[in-house]
């Protein structure tokens, strides 16, 4: 639905999420494999920047859900429809691939295309897990409405996980051949409509840790729009972001920190990380004012992060399938200083490309939503 952008917003939450998106944009666009590790997702274990992008966006979506229930309680109509779209945007997208080879491959037949849309569809997948997410989310703070009870159901989703890890394979939990979360998603949804035969980075049980990720969100977007001054958002947002580290850092010693299984330690790091983000942007934007107009083109993708994840993902995909990509990079700025940093360089660009594309749709006033 596409509405002229008429409600107050909050311009360090627009910040925020477009900070995710941004980063997601990078994450998803190098050019070749020769790329800084830093700038990678870790391979099993361990937090790289680019394992914040997710993540960055659950917690943006938690604080998102704490303004939009404090104009308007969400019903279970809405909750539910909303959810389900993102399911199904999700599973349209996961084709977005076959369509393009499909009509840009000459060796890409009918049979092809079923045989990876239909027999070997994925299941999960970015938006999948944002859906499952909101509605698990939305659905526990509906009925708890207390903070503490939020805190208390947030810590019990991160307990279940672990446990549930624990339990099944006490000796070596989170194994990279045998663990619950594969095991699951294996006997749900089988190996056919997984990302690899074996794991899907966004399989169901990462949503337990993932909806707590997204009530601390909730409970930071709370504190965003209370009746306190700003020294006093910032000293509570700050020392959320802090405890929230402390505890993840304590519980690593258990748990690995880990994206592909999005367990109990990389949920508390990085929604402390992003807690403690929040909090420095609002002093920053409180002590220097003209500072926001550094981070306007953020904002800008802040206010369509779904429209502008997808429209760059969907670009990306077509340079890529067409063949495109690689040679784009190799004819302009492959090998400046180096072949790592030229193209680090090219995905910042394609990033940028897509923060001015979002500050033209902001000029218009329109704001995409579902």
């Amino acid at each position: 639905m596409i509405l002229p952008s008429k409600s107050k917003r909050i311009f360090l939450l627009d910040v925020v999420r477009g900070l995710a998106v941004f980063i997601m944009i990078i994450v998803d666009a190098p050019p070749t494999p020769e790329i800084y590790q830093i700038w990678q997702h870790a391979d099993w274990e361990g937090l790289t920047i680019a394992d914040f992008a997710f993540p960055g966006f659950v917690f943006a979506m938690g604080m998102s859900a704490a303004v939009s229930t404090s104009r308007r309680p969400a019903d279970f109509k809405k909750i539910f429809k909303r959810a389900v779209i993102l399911f199904i945007i999700g599973l349209l997208f996961n084709n977005v691939p076959y369509v393009f080879a499909y009509f840009l491959w000459d060796n890409f037949s009918a049979a092809d295309f079923y045989n990876n849309a239909v027999e070997h569809l994925r299941i999960f997948g970015i938006l999948q897990r944002l859906a499952l997410t909101y509605a698990l989310g939305m659905l526990i703070v509906k009925f708890l409405e207390d903070d503490k009870k939020i805190i208390c159901a947030a810590t019990l989703l991160l307990i279940v996980s672990s446990l549930g890890f624990h339990l099944y394979a006490a000796e070596n939990p989170f194994d990279v051949n045998n663990n619950l979360y594969d095991v699951i998603d294996l006997a749900i949804v089988g190996a056919n409509h997984m990302y690899t035969p074996i794991h899907d980075p966004e399989g169901l049980y990462g949503t337990l840790s993932s909806t707590a990720e997204m009530l601390f969100g909730f409970l930071a977007g709370k504190i965003l729009i209370d009746n306190s001054s700003a020294d006093e958002k910032f000293k509570v947002t700050a020392i959320f972001g802090a405890v929230l580290l402390l505890i993840g850092g304590a519980w690593s010693f258990v748990d690995i920190i880990s994206k592909n299984l999005w367990t109990a330690p990389f949920s508390l790091i990085t929604a402390g990380i992003f807690a403690l983000v929040t909090a420095f942007l609002l002093r920053g934007f409180e002590v220097i004012p003209k500072l926001k107009s550094c981070f306007q083109p953020l904002a800008s993708l802040g206010k369509n992060p779904l429209v502008f994840f997808l429209a760059s993902n969907i670009g990306l995909i077509f340079f890529i399938v067409s063949d495109l990509w690689g040679k784009m990079f190799a004819a302009t700025i492959m090998g400046f200083i180096s072949v790592p940093f030229s193209a680090l360089l090219f995905c910042w660009l394609w990033a940028i490309f897509w923060a001015l594309i979002s500050m033209a749709v902001d000029k218009s006033g329109v704001v995409i939503k579902i």
